[in-house]
């Protein structure tokens, strides 16, 4: 019972992101219901608070809570099929800056998208590739130290539905990350679109003294290119040592960062319900402590990938 376990939690919701479960309450903050099935557990609600009233903002498909330090805010953004996807992303990344700018979040900490058919060709172009473009045009001027400032970020497909995003900022600076293993995202070279993806592999915040790393989609990538096509298992095992790295670079900053915590959720995003026990049984063999690892269908940002992880990481 959600609204029983935010009662007795003391604390103030910033968000709920349901997997699976209608909310049927009416809350103050972001409600993102998300068109991606779990696969081998339980519907979840995922849960952000904070210890602190909240001021409540809605404006159309523009939804947010803040606190003096945090904003966490959403964007429901029908697509405009005349237009296409790509103005519609640039015109939702446009209103998520108007938003930072409006209530004084200046640092944006992680950004989180989802759209239908994200491999699909649309104009001429792969979905995915138009979404780039029109997250590249919005962030290239706007953002005060674009690309140096980009967030961690994650971009996955869903079944149907709206472009929906939803993100964390804040008003204090915090630290991107690259993944030694990997190229930047933002520095691809142009065979994988005419404006690379724009996020960093990670972003470690540090607010009020607890570090925590908030990683973004990770998968079989090395340098810039997609490792293992075809292979699960294989993808799944280049993926973790690939999070493991981004890891270790994390706790070369905050030492108190820790692979091996409970304090911990990571999304595992697979492609096809027939490769999860694969998947799975990898995972089983890691860092990952299954406890926390929650398992969703999705289609990914290159059609070759098969499974894609993203976490967050606190200390305390």
């Amino acid at each position: 019972d959600l609204s029983r376990w935010l009662a007795k939690s003391g604390t103030f919701p910033l968000a709920v992101v349901s997997f699976g479960l209608p909310v049927s309450v009416s809350l103050p903050c972001p409600v993102i219901q998300l068109d991606l099935p779990l696969l081998g557990g339980r519907s979840q609600y995922e849960v952000w608070c904070c210890d602190h009233p909240i001021r409540f903002y809605k404006h159309g498909g523009t939804v947010a809570a803040m606190t003096g330090v945090v904003l966490f805010g959403s964007i429901t953004a029908p697509e405009d099929p005349n237009t296409g996807l790509a103005h519609t992303t640039e015109q939702a990344y446009g209103e998520l800056l108007r938003l930072l700018r409006e209530f004084g979040f200046p640092h944006l900490w992680r950004i989180w998208n989802y759209f239908p058919r994200i491999n699909d060709e649309q104009h001429g172009l792969e979905r995915y590739r138009l979404f780039c473009m029109g997250r590249h045009h919005a962030l290239t001027d706007a953002l005060p130290g674009f690309p140096g400032s980009l967030p961690a970020g994650t971009a996955v497909g869903t079944q149907r539905g709206p472009l929906q995003m939803y993100f964390l900022a804040g008003a204090q600076p915090v630290t991107h990350l690259g993944n030694p293993r990997q190229l930047n995202a933002y520095e691809y070279p142009e065979i994988y679109g005419p404006r690379s993806p724009s996020f960093a592999r990670a972003t470690l915040c540090r607010s009020e003294g607890a570090p925590q790393l908030f990683i973004s989609g990770t998968a079989s990538v090395v340098g810039h290119q997609s490792r293992h096509e075809g292979l699960p298992d294989l993808q799944a095992l280049e993926t973790v040592t690939n999070l493991r790295a981004l890891i270790d670079r994390a706790q070369d900053l905050a030492p108190a960062i820790d692979r091996g915590t409970s304090h911990s959720v990571f999304k595992v995003y697979v492609r096809n319900q027939k490769y999860l026990e694969t998947v799975q049984h990898v995972l089983q063999g890691s860092f990952l402590l299954p406890s926390r690892l929650l398992y969703l269908q999705g289609d990914l940002c290159r059609k070759e990938l098969l499974v894609e992880i993203e976490g967050l990481i606190t200390t305390d």
